[in-house]
């Protein structure tokens, strides 16, 4: 405006545009703490429920699917525990001496069904097109917010890395779901399917007791997830997908399980719907949770702005202009493929022998190394 003001006039709007750029700071610095505030809300809230998940506690769940029954022993059964112990399999002593209760060695044949287990599980679920990972195994805490878990608190399950906004993952679908955080996704490369081998770490604060004994709840272990991302249509369908491998897979093994509908009050905060399959643990003499699929819709990837835009119909092309649909947000599922340390709990305590030995399922032997059975290494 030189040239065209009073240098009167000019000045005061000189003084106007200074007053502006520091009202605008203020606001920029109430901005990020409303920002804050409000996440801080959002996390408060669950995801929406799917209209057919029964309502209640963990009782309310419905039963969707039995496979097989309990084998029958003829002679008094040990528990993994103690046959791990017999059979040189676990140091638990140890572990507790070098890092701490609820950690363990695995010791011989033990190390041929965890890495017999993984190779396996991965190859399976290849098969059905998934991309097979592996994951940083610590990730940043806003990633795991955004995800729906709590990274602190006094109940948090996670380990938290001191003076660094850094955690250890307690889930694959943590790193899995950041891997297209803040992208926006060709329609044409939906669904992204992915198999992810890590370890995860768990707090299991409050964990204690004969049901969590062994291997059933401990800090560190092994597992095998499955992750999709797809169009919001299509999330209903691949969530039964999921069910179906996981349930596929552990019939190939000859567990004996059942799968539960989750009801409402057993859901985390991220899950629309979520299937767990329970299978028989005769040693521990109860059904012990081995995996679960979840549906998340968008409720990840709204937090974490994973979005894809429709591409344009051939029909009505809009001339001059590119595709200029509005993005939408995909939605997001994970599915254990195998949980290490509970499915060892299954083979040991379901294939024991009255010989003290136990058996390997026939599909796991390629796997390791063509072992068939488990015997003691000193009589």
């Amino acid at each position: 405006m030189k040239g065209k003001l009073e240098p009167s006039e000019r000045q005061k709007l000189i003084e106007e545009g200074k007053n502006l750029k520091e009202g605008l700071v203020t606001l920029e610095e109430d901005l990020l703490k409303l920002t804050d505030e409000l996440q801080k809300e959002a996390q408060s809230i669950p995801n929406m429920t799917h209209p057919d998940v029964p309502v209640g506690g963990e009782d309310a769940s419905t039963l969707r699917k039995m496979v097989g029954e309990p084998r029958k022993f003829s002679f008094p059964i040990k528990d993994h525990a103690q046959l791990g112990k017999d059979l040189d399999l676990f140091d638990f002593d140890a572990a507790a001496e070098v890092s701490g209760s609820k950690f363990y060695y695995l010791k011989n044949e033990a190390v041929l069904l965890e890495m017999g287990l993984v190779n396996w599980a991965v190859s399976e679920v290849m098969k059905r097109g998934f991309t097979p990972l592996t994951t940083p195994e610590i990730v940043r805490s806003s990633v795991v917010e955004k995800c729906g878990f709590q990274p602190r608190g006094t109940n948090t399950q996670v380990y938290s890395i001191e003076g660094g906004d850094q955690c250890l993952i307690g889930t694959t679908e943590i790193p899995l779901g950041g891997i297209h955080m803040d992208s926006i996704l060709l329609e044409s490369s939906l669904p992204l399917k992915y198999v992810a081998f890590s370890h995860c770490f768990r707090t299991e604060a409050g964990a204690a007791g004969t049901a969590t004994r062994g291997l059933y709840r401990v800090h560190q272990f092994s597992k095998v997830e499955m992750f999709v991302l797809c169009r919001p249509e299509e999330s209903d369908s691949f969530h039964q997908e999921l069910i179906e491998i996981e349930e596929s897979l552990y019939s190939s093994l000859g567990l004996h399980f059942k799968t539960l509908d989750m009801a409402s009050e057993d859901l985390g905060a991220p899950a629309y719907r979520k299937f767990d399959v329970e299978a028989w643990m005769p040693g521990l003499e109860r059904y012990g949770e081995i995996s679960s699929a979840s549906n998340c819709t968008d409720y990840q990837s709204r937090r974490l702005g994973i979005r894809f835009r429709p591409e344009s119909s051939s029909s009505s092309p809009r001339k001059g202009k590119g595709n200029s649909a509005p993005t939408q947000f995909v939605h997001t599922l994970n599915a254990t493929a195998c949980a290490v340390p509970r499915m060892i709990i299954c083979l040991l305590e379901n294939y024991q022998q009255e010989d003290g030995s136990v058996i390997i399922p026939e599909i796991l032997r390629p796997f390791m190394g063509g072992l068939h059975v488990i015997s003691y290494k000193y009589k």
